[in-house]
């Protein structure tokens, strides 16, 4: 009984087929997760899988939605880094498969101001009732939360767009690989097959690296808290004195400024004023006489 043979795809229309793919993505080039991108079909000789949805069912797909979760904080001044340092520290024992510390800031300024910042990547399933933890944990230590916001970006129809060409890709691949290893045509058709192959290669690079970014921003989710201390005006009575005093090289350097303008000016223009002064009076001595 004769062995079944794998067919043989022609090399010139599979080249062809890559031209065209080619040209379509010129048109898309620099296109990333971020921006919807036209993706270009061509028909490359698929095969049918012969799985088809059963009649009377409707494909339903589920939204990827990449959430980023504001929260704003206030505190005293002293106790910033201290309730920072145990927000992470929360983060971090639940363990990387759930939260990750991606950047934390302090600013220590004079007297009551404080600032600080911490960025974090929670699994999307935990993010709200980690948020909540981590509020509970600031106003353990006399802090109130000020603001809170919640972002979401619909990627489904990039991700959608991004496998359907990672599929195309690896399918074009295949058969430009299969006419290689029959080394069916002329020289010049190999080698511009080869440069076919290098391209879809790094196409398809390109494109799970875009895939795997996106699912990343959907399975977790950043969340993005910041401090700050209290204001000023509830600092009580000592409250302006302090910001007198903290403002008085300010306001010295302002007056002294002042007049320096004023002597600049001043000295030149009060001059000319008696120039003027003397010469009428000696004109009316000399009249006069």
């Amino acid at each position: 009984m004769p062995r079944p043979t794998r067919p043989v795809w022609p090399l010139a229309p599979v080249l062809a087929s890559f031209l065209l793919v080619a040209c379509g993505e010129a048109g898309n080039h620099g296109a990333g997760p971020g921006r919807p991108d036209k993706i270009t079909t061509v028909d490359i000789g698929e095969e049918p899988s012969g799985e088809a949805p059963e009649s009377g069912e409707i494909p339903v797909s589920v939204p990827r939605i990449a959430y980023t979760y504001r929260y704003q904080y206030r505190l005293p001044a002293e106790r910033i880094a201290q309730v920072q340092a145990r927000q992470a520290s929360l983060c971090d024992k639940q363990g990387p498969q759930v939260c990750r510390v991606l950047s934390m800031q302090t600013d220590l300024g004079e007297n009551d101001y404080a600032s600080g910042s911490l960025t974090l990547a929670v699994a999307a399933p935990r993010a709200r009732a980690f948020g909540q933890d981590l509020a509970e944990l600031v106003s353990g230590q006399g802090g109130d939360q000020i603001g809170s916001a919640i972002e979401g970006e619909d990627l489904s129809k990039q991700i959608v767009d991004t496998t359907a060409r990672l599929k195309a890709r690896r399918l074009l691949r295949d058969r430009l690989m299969e006419v290689l290893a029959t080394r069916k045509g002329s020289v010049a058709e190999l080698v511009e097959a080869e440069r076919g192959v290098a391209k879809v290669n790094e196409e398809i690079d390109q494109a799970e690296s875009w895939l795997a970014q996106m699912q990343g921003r959907v399975d977790f989710s950043e969340m993005n808290l910041s401090y700050i201390s209290r204001t000023p005006s509830s600092a009580g009575f000592l409250g302006p004195i302090r910001e007198a005093v903290r403002n008085l090289d300010t306001i010295l350097g302002t007056v002294i400024g002042a007049l320096i303008i004023l002597g600049a000016i001043g000295i030149p223009l009060g001059l000319v004023i008696w120039g003027i002064v003397w010469l009428v009076g000696h004109l009316r001595r000399r009249r006069d006489s």
